[in-house]
C-alpha cells in the first residue's frame, strides 16, 4: 500500500495502473475509520483492481468551526486498517493541496439540498460537492463508494455526477451498525459512556417504528419517533422526516411514495448524529 499526499504524485501513480488496463475505485473518507468504512473498502476491493481511499477532513463542508476542530484525526491507525483490508493507495493531502486557492464554485442541487441537512447546515453540501468533485478529477475513478448512512449526501453526489457529466459509477452501500444497533460513525468516539448508552435509543426507535408503521399512518409514525427521542434525557431532536427516497421531499401518506425513508438528525450531548431507515422500497 502506498500513501501519497499530492495530486501530482497520485496522478502519476494512477496513470501507471490505468495504462495496465486496471479498474480504479475511490472511497472518499474524512478518516477516523471504523468497520463501516472497512465494509465500503472491502466491497471496492472485490469489484476493482485498484482501490484508492482518500483521507481528508474537508473544511468547506463544516459550518461550525468547533465541529471541524473537534473532528477526530487518526491517520496512523487509519492506514493500519486500510492496509489490512487490501487498499492500494491512500491519498492524504493537506488542506493547501486541495485548496491552493479559494474554491468559489457554487452548486445547486435543489430541491435535494434545500431540506434536512441542507436546511440545518447551510453550505454543507456545497462543500461536499467541492471536495468530492476535486477528488473525482484527481482520481478519475471507474466507481466510487459511499455509505447509505449519509442518505441525503448520496443522492446529492449522484445529482452532482449527472450535472457535471462525470464518467463514474456511484455505489451506495448499506449502513453498518454496532452489535447493539448504533449506526457506525466517526463521531461515536466523541460520546461519553453515558451518551453512548443514550444514543442506542436512536436505532431502537427507528427499528420499533418499522413495526409501528405497518399498522399506523405516516403522521402517527412520525409522532411515535419524535416522542421517543424527545422523551429521552440528553437527546435533542433536530429533525425527523419521512421522505421520498428519490426526491428527498417529505411525504404525507404512505401511498405518496414507493420508496419511503425516515431520516433523523439529533444531538446526543454536544455530538450530532444522523441515521435513517427504509420503510418501503429501495434496494
Amino acid at each position: 500500500m502506498k500513501v501519497v499526499s499530492t495530486v501530482k504524485e497520485l496522478g502519476m501513480l494512477l496513470d501507471t495502473y490505468r495504462c495496465e488496463g486496471k479498474s480504479i475505485a475511490l472511497v472518499p473518507t474524512m478518516g477516523a475509520l471504523h468497520a463501516g468504512h472497512a465494509s465500503l473498502v472491502e466491497r471496492a476491493v472485490l469489484e476493482n483492481d485498484v482501490v484508492v481511499v482518500s483521507i481528508f477532513v474537508n473544511p468547506t463542508q463544516f459550518n461550525d468551526k468547533n465541529d471541524l476542530n473537534n473532528y477526530p484525526r487518526t491517520l496512523e491507525a487509519d492506514c493500519v486498517l486500510l492496509e489490512r483490508v487490501g487498499v492500494t493507495v491512500v491519498f492524504a493531502p493537506a488542506v493547501e493541496e486541495m485548496y491552493p486557492a479559494e474554491d468559489t464554485r457554487v452548486f445547486s442541487f435543489a430541491p435535494l439540498d434545500t431540506v434536512m441537512e441542507g436546511a440545518c447546515r447551510p453550505g454543507h453540501f456545497n462543500g461536499v460537492a467541492q471536495i468530492v468533485s476535486k477528488l473525482f478529477y484527481a482520481v478519475e475513478p471507474d466507481r466510487a463508494y459511499f455509505g447509505e448512512k449519509d442518505f441525503q449526501q448520496l443522492a446529492i453526489i449522484r445529482e452532482m455526477v449527472r450535472q457535471l457529466s462525470l464518467d463514474v459509477e456511484i455505489i451506495g452501500c448499506p449502513i453498518v451498525r454496532e452489535p447493539d444497533g448504533l449506526a457506525m460513525s466517526s463521531r461515536n468516539t466523541l460520546l461519553s459512556a453515558d451518551e453512548r448508552e443514550r444514543a442506542l435509543v436512536i436505532s431502537r426507535t427507528l427499528f420499533d417504528s418499522l413495526a409501528f408503521a405497518k399498522e399506523n399512518t405516516l403522521a402517527a409514525t412520525r409522532v411515535f419517533v419524535e416522542n421517543a427521542i424527545n422523551g429521552t434525557p440528553g437527546l435533542e431532536l433536530e429533525y425527523y422526516q419521512i421522505v421520498d427516497g428519490n426526491t428527498l421531499q417529505e411525504i404525507a401518506e404512505w401511498e405518496d411514495s414507493d420508496f419511503a425513508v425516515g431520516c433523523i438528525a439529533l444531538f446526543c450531548g454536544k455530538v450530532r448524529l444522523i441515521d435513517n431507515i427504509k420503510y418501503k422500497g429501495g434496494k
